[in-house]
C-alpha cells in the first residue's frame, strides 16, 4: 500500500486514542505524524500510536532542532525507534523564531548549522558512535548512547527554500515540506533529489461551501505566511505579488486588512477543499509531482475533523 498518513493527535485526550488509532489503521492510513508547538509534545502521541497499532509508522514533523539538547535528542529518536521497529522516521527542522525563541527563550541563531549539525549527530549517535567532537553550533563531549538499535531510524529534514532542501537531501534521508501547492512540489522536490523521501503535510478540507472554507483558510494562511521563513519560501515561489498586500498591512498592524487582503486563489492553491472526490484527486497531484508521502492535517472548517478523516480515507 502507498503511503497516507494523517497528522495527530486528534482533538480528543490523548488516552482516548486508542480506538481512534486503531480506526484509521482500518481505513487505510498507513502514517501517523505529529508536531511540536504549543499543544501536545511531538512524541508521546506517537509512543501511544506505537503501542496501540503496530500497524501505523510514526513520525514526529517536526521537533525542533533547539529545543531538546543533542544527547537527549538522540535518547528521543532512539526511544522512538525502540517503540516503533522499523516502521517510524524522525523529523527535525528549525522551527521558527516564535517557538524557539519566543517561546522556549532559546536564542534562534544560525538554524541552518543547528539543524545540520544536529542531523550529523544523530547519524552518529543511532549508528552506536561514541561522539568527542565540536560541532559548528555546539560542543559534544564523550557522549555514547546506550540504547542499541537494530535500525536507526530515517532522519528528515524540514525544509522550505533551497539551501535547506538541499542540505535535506545531502545530510539526511529526505525532506518535509508544508503550505505549499501540488504546482510548487515541481519547483521544490527536484532541490532534494533523487531516491530521497518527500513527506508533505497538506491542508485539507472536504468541504463544498467555497466561502466557508476561503473566510477560514485566510486566517491561517495569514498565521503562517507572516512568519518570516513562510513569507521568504512564499517570494521563493513566486506569491510575491499575491501576498505583499497582507504582509503590508499586517506590519501596519491592521490584521484584519491583511486577512483581507490574501486573494482567494491563494487560498485554493494551499488548502485542499471540495468533496472528499477533489480533495483526493488533488492530494494524487501532490505525489504525481514528486512526494513520496502524503499526510493530511484536517483544517474543521465547517466540517467535523473524525467525519472529514473518515471521508478522506484512501479506502
Amino acid at each position: 500500500m502507498s503511503p497516507y498518513g494523517i497528522t495527530v493527535p486528534f482533538d480528543a485526550p490523548l488516552s482516548e486514542h486508542k480506538a481512534l488509532y486503531n480506526e484509521i489503521a482500518d481505513l487505510g492510513y498507513t502514517d501517523a505524524w505529529s508536531g511540536e508547538s504549543n499543544g501536545a509534545d511531538g512524541l508521546t502521541p506517537l509512543i501511544l500510536a506505537a503501542a496501540w497499532e503496530p500497524r501505523l509508522r510514526v513520525g514526529p514533523a517536526i521537533l525542533p532542532a533547539y529545543t531538546r539538547s543533542p544527547a537527549l535528542m538522540a535518547q528521543s529518536a532512539a526511544s522512538l525507534a525502540q517503540a516503533a521497529p522499523g516502521r517510524c522516521a524522525f523529523g527535525i527542522g528549525t522551527s521558527s523564531d516564535v517557538i524557539v525563541e519566543r517561546w522556549n527563550g532559546v536564542p534562534f541563531d544560525e538554524p541552518y548549522k543547528k539543524t545540520r549539525d544536529m542531523v550529523r549527530f544523530l547519524k552518529k549517535a543511532l549508528a552506536g558512535e561514541k561522539i568527542d567532537e565540536e560541532f559548528d553550533t555546539f560542543t559534544v563531549r564523550g557522549f555514547k548512547l546506550a540504547m542499541r538499535l537494530a535500525e536507526p531510524p530515517p532522519i528528515l529534514v524540514a525544509a522550505l527554500r533551497p539551501g535547506m532542501l538541499r542540505m535535506a537531501g545531502r545530510e539526511a534521508d529526505g525532506a518535509i515540506i508544508n503550505w505549499l501547492s501540488p504546482d510548487d512540489v515541481k519547483k521544490v522536490a527536484p532541490e532534494v533529489g533523487a531516491d530521497k523521501e518527500i513527506v508533505a503535510r497538506i491542508f485539507v478540507c472536504p468541504n463544498e461551501d467555497k466561502d466557508t472554507v476561503r473566510a477560514a483558510g485566510k486566517f491561517a494562511v495569514a498565521a503562517y505566511l507572516n512568519v518570516e521563513v513562510y513569507a521568504k519560501f512564499h517570494e521563493w515561489l513566486g506569491r510575491g505579488d499575491d501576498l505583499a498586500g497582507m504582509w503590508k498591512h499586517w506590519k501596519d498592524g491592521d490584521r484584519k486588512a491583511a486577512t483581507a487582503a490574501i486573494p482567494d486563489h491563494v487560498v485554493d492553491d494551499l488548502i485542499v477543499h471540495g468533496s472528499p472526490d477533489e480533495c483526493r484527486a488533488k492530494i494524487q497531484r501532490y505525489v504525481d509531482n514528486g512526494v513520496t508521502t502524503p499526510v493530511l492535517a484536517v483544517l474543521p472548517f465547517g466540517v467535523d475533523t473524525m467525519t472529514a478523516v473518515r471521508a478522506l480515507a484512501p479506502i
